[in-house]
């Protein structure tokens, strides 16, 4: 616990010590019990679990703790900002803290000290009664996303949370950031960690800086959490470490777009080395951005085209809204249903071409084809898909082309439950 300030010190010194890891923490904690009393054994005692240069190195203090301790006690005692009439609140979680999230307790490297920023009084929403799973998803995927990708992280990741799930991610540009937002727009009611970030820097701080207003508003509706102290600047290492924890805190993983070689890639794999539900939507077989997704199918992960895919293999989960356990979701499947989220059909689309819709077809296209396609003039043809961008109908991907966009199409509950 860290109640006191000497408690904090132990706890800090022992997360600081060179040599010293979660899992050697763990067995020394396992070993001699909370900090305070590893730090007041013998080298020789601590050489039945730990080399004779770590047990060196345990029997003094590590260089800065006296600098991180006086950072970190200020940081907790001093009142979180309001943000948006909510009252934001601070933990720094031990492995001995009863609120430390159970499910990371089962995975192979729990953090010894996890940074708590947010709606912290719901920590115990993360931590389900034994051998229980957490209520949350993952959403993970490409920091660079086609349009489509896009779309899809952020519908799905709104429809998930709307069932009563906690989306959890890492607060990265791209998928990551169209998740949270999903997330955030589709919450429950009956579930009060809307998302949950999981960061690779220190929480006073904010990476990337883009996402100083989002990072608020996940802390007003959910959680910001890191394993790293204070101060701790973006460091490339620390992101791919910190994904374990994105997948040790939910039941299932979804990857929306992953190239062959991601840190996306990386969660999945954790996740499935920890039993939890992997699932990739697939893309077109010409986007780099897909492959990665495919490589999961192939290697066993569920395929699927829209949430309720996710929601009926997660169906046990009891906070799931009852009227979205049924089918409800669906992807906009058939021709001239692209436009079906500006809520009207293709007769009211405001004079956008619909041969250049039929023309576009589900593969990214690029201009030359589409014009071979249409009959078009260049002029027409591109003042058309102009307009088509601006509607949300179709995005631009690298390389000139363009893709359909479809929207994951959701029923929202009655008003009758």
């Amino acid at each position: 616990m860290v109640s006191t300030r000497e408690s904090l010190k132990a706890w800090l010194r022992l997360s600081l010590t060179p040599g010293v890891g979660n899992i050697t923490a763990r067995a020394l904690i396992q070993a001699f019990g909370l900090p305070e009393s590893i730090f007041q054994r013998s080298a020789a005692e601590l050489q039945a679990l730990v080399s004779p240069a770590v047990s060196h190195q345990l029997c003094r203090e590590p260089e800065g703790l006296e600098e991180t301790l006086n950072i970190t006690w200020e940081w907790l005692h001093k009142p979180a900002p309001r943000h948006a009439s909510t009252e934001l609140h601070k933990r720094l979680l031990t492995l001995a803290d009863t609120d430390y999230p159970s499910s990371l307790m089962l995975t192979p490297d729990p953090p010894c000290l996890l940074y708590v920023l947010g709606q912290t009084q719901h920590l115990h929403w993360l931590s389900p009664a034994p051998f229980k799973a957490p209520a949350a998803v993952a959403v993970v995927g490409s920091r660079n996303p086609t349009p489509q990708g896009r779309l899809n992280a952020h519908e799905f990741a709104s429809t998930l949370a709307q069932a009563g799930l906690t989306v959890i991610s890492g607060l990265a540009l791209g998928v990551d950031t169209e998740a949270h937002c999903g997330a955030l727009e589709g919450g429950s009611l009956t579930n009060p960690l809307h998302t949950v970030a999981v960061v690779g820097t220190g929480l006073d701080r904010v990476y990337p800086h883009q996402n100083h207003a989002l990072a608020l508003n996940i802390a007003t509706n959910g959680l910001l959490i890191s394993e790293y102290p204070l101060n701790t600047p973006p460091i490339t290492a620390n992101f791919p470490k910190r994904n374990r924890l994105i997948a040790g805190l939910s039941q299932g993983c979804l990857v929306v777009e992953a190239a062959t070689r991601s840190g996306s890639l990386i969660t999945a794999k954790q996740a499935i080395d920890m039993g939890k539900e992997v699932f990739a939507i697939p893309g077109s077989i010409h986007t780099t951005v897909a492959k990665g997704c495919h490589d999961l199918i192939k290697q066993g992960a569920k395929l699927v085209d829209c949430a309720q895919d996710i929601l009926d293999e997660l169906k046990d989960l009891p906070v799931m809204s009852e009227s979205l356990r049924e089918p409800s979701l669906s992807m906009a499947g058939t021709e001239g249903t692209a436009l079906q989220d500006s809520g009207s059909d293709r007769d009211e689309q405001n004079g956008l071409s619909l041969q250049v819709i039929d023309h576009l077809g589900h593969d990214p296209v690029g201009l030359d084809e589409l014009q071979i396609r249409s009959g078009l003039p260049t002029a027409q043809l591109q003042a058309e898909l102009f307009q088509l961008e601006l509607s949300g109908a179709l995005g631009r991907l690298p390389g000139g082309l363009y893709q359909k966009l479809k929207r994951p199409v959701s029923r929202r509950p009655s008003n009758s439950h």
